[in-house]
């Protein structure tokens, strides 16, 4: 198990709690909107917005965080993250924001509280980059559907 530490940001509600996994076999915590005058935004059609969680916190080093999608949120309202999966890195330490999405047809109002998206914490591989020859494949360079309809 990774431990993730995180702090209240001035202002935050804390009684929103840090993120939750909502069950035992759940691959990513949910994050909650926490506006710092606890109001709502109402999202229009196509608008996106950056939602804060009044959170910042550490991750450590060989890890990061994905941000993603609910995919309630995504198939009842079109509600997306536009960056998905958002990449936070283990060294940064600012504000915890998600960057949300209308992709729906109606506004969308996000209240204070509201489970927005969900974390996922993983582990990173750092690679070396050199220059050598690239080996050829039975794919090749063949790409964007090349490889058939079904």
């Amino acid at each position: 198990m990774v431990t993730i530490l995180f702090e209240w940001l001035e202002g935050a509600d804390e009684t929103q709690g840090l993120p939750t996994y909502a069950t035992t076999g759940a691959a990513g915590a949910d994050l909650r909107a926490n506006f710092l005058d606890g109001q709502s935004v109402t999202l229009a059609a196509g608008a996106r917005t950056l939602v804060p969680t009044g959170l910042r916190l550490a991750i450590p080093d060989g890890f990061e965080v994905q941000v993603r999608p609910r995919s309630g949120l995504a198939l009842k309202h079109g509600i997306t993250l536009p960056n998905s999966p958002g990449t936070i890195d283990s060294d940064y330490r600012g504000p915890l924001g998600v960057i949300v999405q209308n992709g729906g047809e109606e506004p969308f109002e996000i209240t204070h509280g509201m489970r927005i998206a969900q974390m996922v914490v993983a582990p990173v591989i750092q690679a070396a980059f050199e220059i050598g020859l690239v080996d050829e494949t039975e794919r090749g360079s063949g790409g964007f559907g090349s490889t058939g309809t079904a």
